[in-house]
């Protein structure tokens, strides 16, 4: 008796079931450098359109983690998208290099500039550790698949990058947009500077609030004002105010009121003996908000006795208040900044201390004073709090306040306030002398607000928020007084500070020194080479430039380092807190260089939590490495989990979201080996079918994967990557493993190897790998390399050297496909039943009986005797009926009444061959185990299909 097992055409590949990703991936990655992969496309690319996608620089400090992996991997689908979709798309990476935490690393080792090693020594230090921590990222980088220009990046610390932004701030500045100003900034008393706007973050502190009473110098003034009778006032008249940080008192240098707003003149009496804070029983008159006047009145333990008078906020502008614990007065002054939410109607004022503060000193003139130094202690002669820090100097302040008789309430309130992103310590708003690109000297702000409008912003809210941030922002602070950075290459006058009559033109000179021996040949410096005699009477600046200036200017080293990469760029790429950060300053420097946006679109994405929303933290437990992820499970189970992740929201990850991930690719292997498998001995340029000649199914699965690019395509280029992963596997799970492979796996098995039957098959599989092995390549960059070498047929090196697969077109039969499908989801679901049953093991253990009228009959018949192959039951049988007989049922997702079904167990003897039970078989004697089809397949011309 013949081994009839030998004469299937079972799947035969290399590829491997077990995807073993951590051992292989290391090896792919060797094999594409060794080639110089990203150099080939690059050649192949040439010509093509381009697309630029400019890397936001990540910080040169730490191995990579799972947002570094997020936003990489993100950029990288997109590139490889577009080389797919015929562009040339280089990829060019970034570091950020200069600033604090690179300086906080080496001053735990090394101390503060100064202590164990000099200024020079310390940047070097700095430099090296950036450099380390540069390789350690690129490395890690490299290991998630990212292609670009590795061995030349772009690094801020480049002395050409160095002298570029140096160049750049000359241009600025000839353009009219920096200024040198006294004035408040965020400063960091850890850091001993100030901050940029995207180095703050607000969060919840507890301060000491009080209500402190400014008595009014000349009453007589006041009556005059406020429309009261000489001698009306005869005794002490208090302007109220209300603040959270009592430590600014000694800055003050007026009380704001709101030119319309109400105000009363109250006297106000305590409600009990010792209700209010160290008054015992006195009767106090008091200034007031009038909308605000009950519920301060409240807070104080007071109530009205009667209202003296009632007037406008204008009515006491330029009025006399005495300091409360200083020997000096203040003026009212009228400020647009002063709300009815909270308080008492009237600001404590100190322009050192507060922008809205700063920016009402302004128009009044008031003096800018700052008695607390850069370590955030008082200067040494501030009277009553010399040499204090500033928290310490709250409650000194207070007992003062209280000793004056000029405190009517304490009490600790939980707030909103600024703190140092890096640090997480409070920060104070302190005028120091900086230099600021000014937002509306030139119409900066207004360019960006116009520009933004023109980007094509993913998600669309980005471009509000960042319009918001640009509309309320101060002008950008750009001094830093650190020691690692760029730094702002001016002589400045050692008495008026203004800078020297040549600095315009000494910015391109420095530059070129700077691009020839890096920053230290401006530290080196002695002046007396550039300026001369005056080197006397001039200082050389040792501030240096925000990082975010550093970061910002990026696509102004790019297009004139790689000429090739004209901006602005197609897209910037970042995660949503780039709005204030490097969105936000490259917009900026652009504007103030050219006057456009440097972008064309902006994609921003969310951030990592786990399952339960909660951030990523260390001391929770809760992260999760992509180091681990790659050495266990492999850098495309990650990739696959990025893709597959809607980044516009937070994105959750946790080991378990992982596993799924990693089931998801098993899938998508599974159906890629199967389909190389059954590729075996398939030659395309010999043995492709035409698409005349194809079965109809085989036409219908080409087109189906024909029209499915069409919509990948699409979502990529909508960066739509959750959409892709969601067709894709939707498109092997459901229409080729649960559908299409499980119906052509008879005719791959058991047709002839050459038969149109199994060469038709073929073809509809060799397109559908072609194409799926592009369509895998963004996202499973690996894999898909893995699948392309697999693949039967002449091709290139590499998927990556390819673009999309031209699939086929055909025309699919004249045959109602999603009725078909229909009827055949309802006869799965009664053949369950029968197995749940126990009455069969599979479907072919089963026969079908379908019933139509007259209407319905040619619309399922269209597959004639074929319709059992697309059933996958032993028997199909169409029967043309006007009524349902006894026990048929419903088929009710083929969509339309009058169509019914019957399954049964079947009688028939089962073939060896193909496991079909049919009644033929055993009919031919010299094979008395197999069907008649079976007996064609192997001993005759073979069988033909036309349909399935």
């Amino acid at each position: 008796m013949p081994d009839h097992k030998y004469t299937i055409n079972l799947p035969q590949t290399d590829f491997p079931m077990k995807a073993d990703l951590a051992r292989r991936e290391p090896a792919q990655l060797e094999a594409w450098e060794t080639a110089d992969l990203y150099g080939k496309i690059r050649a192949a690319s040439r010509g093509r359109p381009r697309f630029f996608l400019h890397d936001g620089p990540p910080y040169a400090n730490g191995a990579i983690h799972t947002g570094h992996a997020i936003n990489k991997v993100l950029k990288d689908i997109i590139v490889k998208a577009r080389t797919l979709d015929g562009f040339d798309a280089p990829y060019v990476p970034g570091w950020d290099c200069h600033g604090l935490p690179i300086e906080q690393q080496i001053e735990k080792k090394y101390g503060r500039p100064g202590q164990k090693l000099d200024a020079e020594a310390f940047r070097a230090a700095c430099r090296r550790f950036a450099a380390e921590q540069i390789e350690l990222q690129k490395e890690g980088f490299k290991r998630l698949g990212i292609f670009g220009d590795w061995e030349h990046p772009y690094i801020t610390m480049d002395p050409r990058y160095e002298a570029q932004q140096v160049r750049a701030l000359g241009r600025i500045m000839r353009g009219g947009h920096v200024y040198r100003g006294v004035k408040p900034v965020h400063w960091c008393t850890e850091c001993r500077s100030a901050l940029a706007e995207a180095e703050v973050e607000y969060e919840e502190r507890t301060s000491p609030a009080v209500d402190v009473a400014f008595p009014v110098v000349d009453l007589r003034d006041l009556e005059r004002r406020i429309g009261l009778g000489e001698g009306a006032l005869t005794a002490q008249i208090d302007l109220m105010i209300w603040t959270t940080t009592p430590w600014t008192l000694p800055a003050n240098q007026a009380v704001a009121v709101r030119d319309e707003f109400r105000y009363v003149l109250v006297e106000a009496e305590p409600v009990a003996v010792e209700s209010v804070e160290g008054q015992g029983g006195r009767v106090r008159r008091l200034i007031l908000a009038a909308e605000l006047a009950p519920a301060c009145l409240n807070r104080y333990g007071m109530r009205a006795r009667r209202i003296l008078a009632e007037f406008d906020g204008r009515a006491i502008e330029g009025l006399r208040v005495a300091h409360p614990f200083q020997d000096r007065t203040v003026p009212v002054v009228l400020g647009e900044h002063v709300t009815l939410d909270a308080g008492t109607g009237a600001v404590h004022t100190a322009p050192g201390h507060g922008q809205e503060d700063f920016e009402v000193g302004q128009r009044y003139g008031l003096p800018v004073t700052n008695p607390v130094g850069g370590d955030g202690r008082f200067l040494a002669d501030i009277p009553l709090v010399a040499g204090l820090k500033v928290d310490d100097a709250n409650g000194v302040i207070v007992q003062a306040l209280r000793d004056a008789g000029l405190l009517l309430h304490f009490e600790p309130v939980r707030h909103s306030y600024p703190h140092c992103w890096r640090h997480k310590t409070p920060l104070l708003f302190r005028a120091t002398p900086q230099w600021f690109i000014s937002m509306g000297a030139r119409g900066l702000r207004e360019h960006a607000l116009r520009d933004i409008k023109t980007v094509r912003w993913t998600p669309a809210w980005g471009e509000q928020r960042i319009s918001g941030m640009i509309e309320s922002r101060p002008d950008w602070c750009i001094s830093r007084q650190r020691t690692w950075g760029v730094p702002i290459t001016l002589f400045v006058h050692e008495e008026t500070y203004e800078p020297h009559p040549r600095s315009l033109e000494l910015f391109d000179v420095i530059a070129a020194r700077i691009e020839r021996e890096g920053i230290e040949a401006w530290f080196r410096l002695d002046p007396a080479e550039l300026i001369g005699a005056d080197a006397s009477k001039y200082r050389k600046l040792t501030d240096v430039m925000d990082v975010w200036a550093d970061s910002g200017l990026s696509f102004e080293f790019v297009s004139t380092f790689w000429p090739e990469l004209a901006m602005p760029a197609d897209l910037y790429l970042e995660g949503s807190d780039q709005h204030r950060g490097w969105f936000h300053s490259s917009l900026l420097m652009s504007e103030a260089l050219y006057e456009r946006a440097p972008y064309r679109g902006v994609l921003t994405h969310g951030f990592t939590v786990d399952e339960s929303g909660r951030k990523m933290s260390k001391s929770l437990g809760n992260v999760v490495a992509p180091q681990k992820i790659f050495n266990t499970l492999g850098a495309d189970v990650l990739r696959l989990w990025i893709a597959s992740t809607d980044y516009a929201n937070e994105m959750s990850v946790s080991e378990a979201l992982i596993q799924r991930a990693a089931e998801s690719y098993r899938k998508l292997r599974n159906t890629a080996r199967f389909l190389l498998g059954n590729l075996h001995g398939f030659e395309p340029e010999r043995d492709a079918v035409h698409p005349a000649e194809l079965i109809a199914l085989d036409r219908w699965v080409i087109a189906r994967a024909r029209a499915l690019q069409s919509e990948l395509i699409e979502a990529y280029r909508d960066y739509a990557f959750h959409l892709v992963y969601h067709k894709v596997h939707n498109f092997c799970i459901v229409d080729l493993s649960a559908f299409y492979l499980d119906v052509v796996r008879d005719r791959l098995y058991t047709t002839q190897p050459r038969s149109l039957a199994r060469r038709s098959a073929q073809t509809a599989l060799y397109h559908i790998t072609e194409s799926m092995v592009r369509w895998f390549a963004p996202i499973l960059s690996f894999t898909a390399e893995e699948i392309w070498r697999a693949i039967p047929g002449q091709r290139g090196e590499s998927v990556f050297l390819a673009t999309w697969h031209e699939t086929p077109e055909v025309a699919v039969h004249d045959i109602n496909w999603p009725a078909l499908l229909g009827l055949r989801g309802d006869v799965l679901k009664e053949l369950e039943k029968l197995r749940d049953a126990g009455a069969i093991g599979a479907p072919l253990d089963a026969e079908v009986d379908v019933y139509c009228v007259p209407a319905e009959f040619e619309r399922f018949n269209a597959l004639g005797d074929e319709l059992r192959f697309f059933l996958i039951t032993s028997a199909a049988r169409m029967h043309r009926v006007s009524a349902p007989p006894e026990g048929a049922v419903q088929a009710a997702a083929a969509a339309r009444e009058g169509v019914w079904i019957a399954v049964k167990p079947t009688e028939a003897a089962k073939c060896v061959r193909c496991w079909h039970r049919l009644p033929d078989v055993g009919s031919h004697p010299e094979h008395p185990e197999l069907c008649a089809r079976c007996v064609a397949n192997v001993a005759g011309s073979g069988e033909r299909r036309r349909f399935a």
